[in-house]
C-alpha cells in the first residue's frame, strides 16, 4: 500500500488521492503531490493577508489588542519592526513600543 503524507495544514492523516491531486477530508485542503515540499521542518508563518513572514520582518497590528495587566492595549496600526518567528500559537516574538517584550498571533498582523 502507498503511503500517502499527511495534510499540510491541519497534519490529519486522513488524505485521500484523486486523480493527481492529494485531498484533506477534515480541512478540505487540495494540493499537488509533486509540489510537496522538500524541506518540512522549517517554520512558515503567514500573516491575516497570506504573505509570508519571515525573522527580522516588519508587520503592522490590523486590530487592537488588549493587554493582560496593561492600562490600554495595543492599537491597530502599531508598527512592529524586528520579529523573531517562533513555534507555539502565538508565533511571532517582537518588541512593541511602550510595551516591551511582547508574542503576537500572526493573524493580527500583516507585513508592513
Amino acid at each position: 500500500m502507498n503511503s500517502l503524507p499527511p495534510c499540510p495544514e491541519c497534519q490529519s492523516i486522513y488524505v485521500y488521492e484523486m486523480d493527481n491531486l492529494l485531498i484533506c477530508p477534515e480541512c478540505g485542503y487540495e494540493w499537488n503531490s509533486d509540489e510537496i515540499a522538500i524541506d518540512t521542518d522549517q517554520l512558515t508563518v503567514k500573516d491575516s493577508n497570506g504573505n509570508l513572514l519571515q525573522n527580522g520582518d516588519s508587520v503592522v497590528i490590523i486590530k487592537n489588542l488588549p493587554v493582560k495587566g496593561a492600562p490600554k492595549g495595543i492599537k491597530a496600526g502599531t508598527k512592529v519592526k524586528n520579529i523573531k518567528l517562533v513555534q507555539g500559537d502565538h508565533n511571532i516574538d517582537c518588541k512593541v513600543d511602550g510595551f516591551g517584550a511582547m508574542a503576537l498571533k500572526s493573524e493580527f498582523v500583516k507585513k508592513a
